[in-house]
């Protein structure tokens, strides 16, 4: 067994210290015990969303976790064998990737690299296998963590003393990358750093169901809510000291980071963490267009804006289907109709087909998991003899539908089936609460 899961946190800039007899302060890093105490004046996840700044803010100075190591933390990694796990969304403000940081930081020997769904350079398509490789830049052989092997093998971990995380989130349950590196803290019984970086949905906003946990998979494996309102750092911080993973973590912050923040307002360079994510807007709506996926509608891979277009071959009332979705008058969005010809190798490829585009008109106020909600139960109730939920694949756990896995529940599917989607919102609600105080005492930022 490992010792107690415990995390290494830097200091917030502008709140004091704190220390403890069990934990002398290490460098710049203060090591805290999971779920004895806070850093530097971390608030209460109760504490009401603040409004954000407008989309035309001048942008922050946000020092990503990366570059903290460099600058004050390099000593957690001096004189060790480092793997990495990381993509082409791990780099520094400058764009310089963080296997080549790493590769050539002094002191540091980086003797391995491990690479999450859509690959370590993040060219993949979703659900497509990733192949093990060599890294031609730096000769590291590169692990695939996504297809025939989920979690790192003793021979993938050999000549590691560390293993480090940089990759950037988007702030949803059903996100695969998180669950890897879940999967790799628990299995790999080696320390973990974490190099944090911002939630660009804001870290302070919590919505929908936990997950139960019979419908475990990739695509969420522990009990969170769909929106979770954690950095990834946060996130591995409570998963760790509610003892859902056994693992020594140790997260490095950011600095000048605020939970209210966008991520267009953090400063740092925009990198698409995954194909399909192209913009802010698309981020902030997956967490309830995602539900597409477990459908035979398309959540709009292979358009031009995936998880804001939303279509069918079927959906020839979509005219109606847009005005429909207007008069709920759903916080923060507009709905417009759309018409598309779809790349092959999606759904409905080579075909053009009718589309509902979701805009977003405040992302303040936008509530994407009941957006989503709404929209499943408006085209079910139009279309219930075509619209589709879909078939189980033959390598999930268990033969779970893909909608059941993505909902981490099968009471989604019931209600919308059922028109009982009210009582089931209110349900999500409760749930969105509840975990905003489960998580209270784990954060690291204000």
């Amino acid at each position: 067994m490992l010792p107690t899961p415990a995390l290494r946190v830097a200091p917030v800039p502008t709140a004091r210290r704190v220390r403890r007899t069990h934990a002398p302060l290490l460098g710049t890093a203060c090591l805290l015990m999971a779920g004895v105490g806070l850093p530097l004046g971390a608030q209460s996840a109760a504490t009401a969303a603040r409004p954000a700044a407008p989309r035309t803010m001048a942008a922050g100075n946000v020092v990503p976790g990366v570059e903290v190591l460099l600058s004050d933390s390099l000593h957690l990694l001096r004189g060790k064998r480092v793997g990495l796990l990381t993509n082409h969304s791990g780099r520094d403000r400058k764009g310089t990737s963080t296997v080549d940081l790493l590769f050539n930081a002094p002191g540091v020997k980086l003797t391995a690299l491990y690479g999450p769904e859509h690959g370590i350079r993040g060219e993949a398509k979703a659900g497509e296998k990733v192949s093990s490789a060599v890294d031609p830049k730096t000769k590291v052989p590169v692990y695939s963590l996504y297809g025939e092997t989920e979690t790192p093998t003793p021979a993938m971990l050999k000549d590691v003393d560390v293993l480090v995380y940089d990759i950037q989130d988007v702030g949803a349950r059903v996100y695969t990358y998180p669950w890897t590196l879940a999967l790799m803290a628990a299995a790999a019984k080696k320390p973990l750093i974490i190099l944090d970086r911002p939630n660009p949905i804001r870290a302070d906003r919590i919505e929908g169901n936990i997950l139960d946990l019979q419908y475990r998979s990739l695509v969420g494996q522990h009990a969170i809510a769909l929106r979770y309102g954690l950095t990834i750092g946060e996130l591995m911080r409570y998963l760790t000291a509610t003892k859902a993973i056994d693992a020594q973590v140790t997260v490095v912050p950011m600095k000048n980071y605020r939970r209210a923040m966008w991520f267009d307002e953090t400063g740092i360079p925009r990198i698409n963490p995954s194909p399909n994510l192209r913009t802010l807007d698309a981020e902030l709506l997956y967490p309830g267009t995602v539900f597409f996926e477990g459908t035979n509608a398309t959540e709009g891979r292979g358009t031009d804006a995936p998880f804001q277009l939303i279509g069918a071959d079927y959906l020839t009332d979509h005219v109606a289907l847009a005005a429909e979705m207007n008069a709920l008058k759903l916080p923060g969005v507009r709905f417009d109709t759309a018409t598309r010809t779809i790349e092959a190798g999606y759904k409905f490829g080579g075909k053009t087909i009718p589309m509902v585009k979701v805009s977003v008109t405040d992302r303040n106020a936008v509530r994407p998991v009941e957006l989503g909600i709404r929209l499943l139960r408006a085209i079910y109730a139009r279309h219930p003899q075509q619209f589709k939920w879909r078939e189980p694949s033959t390598n999930a756990a268990g033969r779970v539908r893909s909608i059941d896995r993505l909902a981490g529940t099968d009471q989604l599917t019931k209600a919308v089936e059922a028109g009982t989607i009210d009582a089931l919102l209110k349900a999500w609600d409760a749930d969105a609460t509840k975990f905003r105080g489960l998580v209270a005492p784990h954060l690291i930022y204000r």
